[in-house]
């Protein structure tokens, strides 16, 4: 597989506490990546760097062959971990928002995407439960038609039946030329989806391997494993 991001020498320090620590990482084009790591791991820092939120850093970054920067902005369609829209809004007006702003959003397959979900488009954002927000914002960024999804802990406010429905969402939306990377400390639920497991403790990459090959290798799933490198966390 073609290598969509390249990292190299990452490092991510705020004041003396160094988020990311000497970060070297290949993530393929065509594959479903696990980033995983307890919380505090340094997941959701560099997600920033990637989507270009955060842009002091040391090191180097290229996705797609390019140095992050406004180009590779309109490459990557980001879940972040807080929510999109005020509370004030109805989602008709979300709605109306990502399709101004990205061309390659397809307005069709997000109200497949909602309706599904059950959400009206004319409810306002303030009325509907963490977990329905967190599947609108879901809708909304898997319409996009672009080469990178990143997901930043997708199943995380949601309860364990509306967990399945969200992961076949996803399955059923992702094309096989798109690198979707996905963060999260929930492996259990999420492993038989990923292609690549990725883990991150204390800001450094410790395993970044194809999970197939891994399993063949131990005889164990992603999650027995994680279990046993964190289980002092």
């Amino acid at each position: 597989m073609n290598e969509r991001i390249v990292i190299q020498g990452l490092t991510k320090t705020y004041k003396k506490n160094e988020a990311l620590k000497d970060v070297d990482l290949t993530i393929p084009a065509g594959a479903i990546v696990g980033l995983l790591g307890p919380n505090g791991s340094g997941k959701t820092t560099l997600l920033k760097i990637l989507t270009g939120l955060i842009r002091s850093y040391k090191g180097t970054v290229s996705i797609g062959g390019r140095p992050v920067g406004e180009e590779t902005k309109k490459m990557i369609s980001y879940l972040p971990d807080e929510p999109y829209f005020a509370d004030w809004m109805r989602v008709k007006d979300a709605l109306g928002i990502f399709q101004d702003m990205y061309e390659d959003f397809d307005k069709a397959r997000c109200l497949d995407m909602i309706g599904r979900f059950r959400i009206a488009e004319k409810a306002r954002v303030r009325t509907l439960s963490k977990g329905t927000k967190e599947k609108f914002q879901l809708a909304l960024v898997l319409s996009r038609r672009a080469p990178i999804v990143i997901l930043d802990e997708p199943i995380g406010g949601v309860d364990p039946a509306a967990r399945e429905v969200i992961l076949d969402t996803i399955l059923e939306n992702y094309t096989k030329d798109q690198t979707l990377l996905i963060a999260t400390h929930l492996i259990a639920e999420l492993e038989r989806i990923f292609d690549v497991a990725i883990f991150i403790r204390e800001g450094r990459i410790l395993l970044n391997k194809d999970v197939e090959s891994l399993r063949m290798e131990t005889g164990r799933s992603v999650d027995e494993l994680f279990r046993e490198r964190f289980r002092y966390e």
